[in-house]
């Protein structure tokens, strides 16, 4: 049987990433962009990435490099790019004018059938979608950065978008071995962003009152908190420190509180705590992108080993 065809909408980080999942999963992907250029070197960076995991034995999927390579390619005209295509991903840079834009052309373009897809970040459905012809199958489809090493996948819907579309998408993100979650609807942020600026929030507080060192807060979340994230949640978290999360909240609401009421107000995020933070980051990486570079590839070998043990942990 055929595979199944989708388009990439946008050549970079995000995009390759996706264009490699999606192969990963047997699909047929048109990875497009505006200039053939930065289409020919987003195909020799996803090559280049596909045989180095293939040797290390890290290469997603059933099929070989090779076959992965073979259902990708691309296309510098968006109309054939998206042509046959049933699922559509955007992977733009993040800029809600752009993003309007690309979606105002695709609007034009497609069928009743095909999903339009975002991969942004941080901008609602609303704003990029509100008055598309197409946009009850609108949606946003969140991925964690890199996607090919980090599974989940924040799945936002407009206020318009039909069941179905989430659904579809839903469905379509599980088979090609993503974790998607789904928003019942939407809010600024998401969930992931919403809990992580909470997190940076304190920590940034932390630092910047002199409560503890930059170097030393990011180990309470590497070798702390982290550990433990990496495999359950802080709800399951409060459940299992105590005799289910009932149990959790008799013994710790009060104490919780208690810490939660002496939480400051959103930090700036200037002056003097950028400089001390910066310097204790460029101190334990320099800012090279030669530096910067190997410590990525290192965080993505770490993120595959952990992707590997999970998926033992869980046939166990």
């Amino acid at each position: 049987m055929e595979p199944s065809q989708v388009a990439i909408i946008g050549s970079g980080l995000i995009g390759r990433s996706w264009a490699m999942v999606f192969a990963a999963g047997g699909f047929r992907v048109k990875l497009y962009d505006i200039a053939q250029e930065q289409l020919t070197t987003a195909l020799e960076n996803i090559r280049k990435q596909m045989k180095e995991m293939e040797k290390s034995g890290v290469l997603k999927g059933a099929l070989s490099a090779e076959q992965q390579l073979a259902l990708i390619s691309v296309c510098a005209d968006l109309k054939a790019a998206v042509e046959g295509a049933t699922f559509i991903q955007e992977c733009t840079p993040e800029n809600l004018e752009l993003k309007k834009k690309i979606f105002g052309q695709l609007d034009l373009i497609v069928g009743d059938s095909v999903i339009l897809s975002s991969s942004t970040s941080c901008l609602l459905p609303s704003k990029l979608f509100t008055g598309l012809k197409h946009v009850k199958q609108c949606i946003v489809s969140h991925p964690v950065n890199p996607p090919y090493f980090v599974p989940l996948v924040e799945i936002v819907p407009h206020p318009e978008t039909d069941p179905s579309t989430t659904e579809r998408t839903y469905a379509l993100m599980k088979k090609i071995g993503q974790s998607p979650v789904k928003l019942n609807r939407e809010i600024e942020g998401f969930v992931l962003n919403r809990l992580q600026y909470a997190v940076i929030s304190e920590a940034w507080r932390l630092v910047d009152e002199g409560v503890i060192s930059p170097t030393d807060l990011d180990l309470v979340m590497s070798d702390g908190l982290g550990m433990r994230y990496a495999f359950i949640g802080p709800l399951e978290t409060m459940h299992l420190n105590a005799e289910g999360v009932s149990s959790y909240c008799e013994r710790y609401a009060e104490g919780m509180k208690l810490v939660l009421n002496t939480f400051g107000p959103v930090p700036e995020f200037s002056g003097e705590t950028v400089q001390k933070v910066n310097q204790a980051l460029s101190e334990k990486i320099p800012v090279v992108p030669k530096v910067l570079d190997a410590r990525r590839k290192w965080r993505d070998e770490c993120l595959t080993g952990l992707a590997k043990l999970k998926t033992q942990m869980k046939s166990d």
